[in-house]
C-alpha cells in the first residue's frame, strides 16, 4: 500500500503480496483497519497517514515520536537534578516545574497514541 500510494483492493493486495487467496489478504486488512493503521474508502483500503506520521518504525514496532521526546525530557531532568546543586532558587524551582510539566505532556501523548492506534 505504501508502494502504490493509492487505494488498493483486496484482490490487488493479494496478487501483489503473493498470498494464497484474497480471503487471507482480507483478514489482514481487517486487522490493520481495527488497529487504525488503514481505513476503508469506497470499498478499497488506504493507509491512515495521520497515525503513521506520529510514529517511527523500528523493525516491526511502531513507536510514537512522543516516546523519544519523553526520553529526552526525562534525561534532561535527570541531568538537571544531578549536575546542578539542589538549591531552592526561584529559577531552579521554575525550571524543575517546567521540565516536569513537559514530561507529563509527552507521557500523556505517548500513552494516548499507543492506546488509539493499539501499537
Amino acid at each position: 500500500m505504501l508502494k502504490y500510494n493509492k487505494p488498493i483492493g483486496v484482490r490487488e493486495l493479494s496478487r501483489a503480496m503473493g498470498l494464497s487467496s484474497p480471503s487471507v489478504a482480507q483478514h489482514h486488512l481487517i486487522r490493520l483497519e481495527s488497529m487504525g493503521l488503514i481505513k476503508r474508502e469506497s470499498g478499497n483500503f488506504v493507509i491512515n497517514k495521520v497515525v503513521l506520521q506520529n510514529c517511527v518504525k523500528i523493525s516491526r514496532l511502531l513507536i510514537p515520536r512522543y516516546f523519544f521526546y519523553l526520553l529526552l525530557s526525562i534525561s534532561g531532568l535527570l541531568v538537571e537534578l544531578y549536575f546542578y546543586p539542589v538549591v531552592l532558587f526561584q529559577a531552579y524551582v521554575i525550571a524543575l516545574i517546567i521540565q516536569t510539566v513537559v514530561i507529563i505532556i509527552f507521557a500523556y501523548e505517548t500513552i494516548r497514541i499507543w492506546r488509539k492506534g493499539s501499537l
